[in-house]
């Protein structure tokens, strides 16, 4: 593997874990993480209290900045949705349920992580 391919994958998956971890403090109860479907993958899928499936695209980048949320394009949600609606298809037990899409940007700068949260961001995209 690449060592800057590496790097960042590792950078990613950091991001993920804190994105989760999150998630999990703040009451959710994580559904799946890092989820392979036929359109992607699904960073993590979590319930809320109220029932409601929340798909996470996480983000990450090392340093001060935020920015890196702006990476999630219009084509991105639409990967976002038929992932969702893929792994929905192999939940039919969940039954109806809403459902919403959040953006997760983990900012890693040595050993803090800065979690800024973007919930149901999909509406303002499209």
């Amino acid at each position: 593997m690449h060592t800057d391919y590496a790097a960042q994958h590792e950078l990613g998956l950091a991001g993920e874990r804190a994105a989760v971890k999150w998630y999990l403090e703040e009451g959710y109860t994580l559904l799946g993480q890092r989820q392979r479907m036929i359109s992607g993958e699904i960073d993590a899928v979590v319930e809320g209290c109220d029932g409601t499936i929340v798909f996470v695209e996480v983000k990450s980048r090392r340093g001060g900045g935020f920015g890196a949320a702006e990476a999630v394009t219009a084509k991105k949600f639409q990967t976002m949705r038929r992932c969702a609606a893929q792994w929905l298809e192999k939940h039919p037990e969940l039954g109806y349920r809403e459902i919403r899409f959040d953006v997760v940007e983990c900012v890693i700068d040595g050993e803090d992580c800065i979690i800024r949260r973007f919930p149901g961001v999909e509406d303002a995209a499209c």
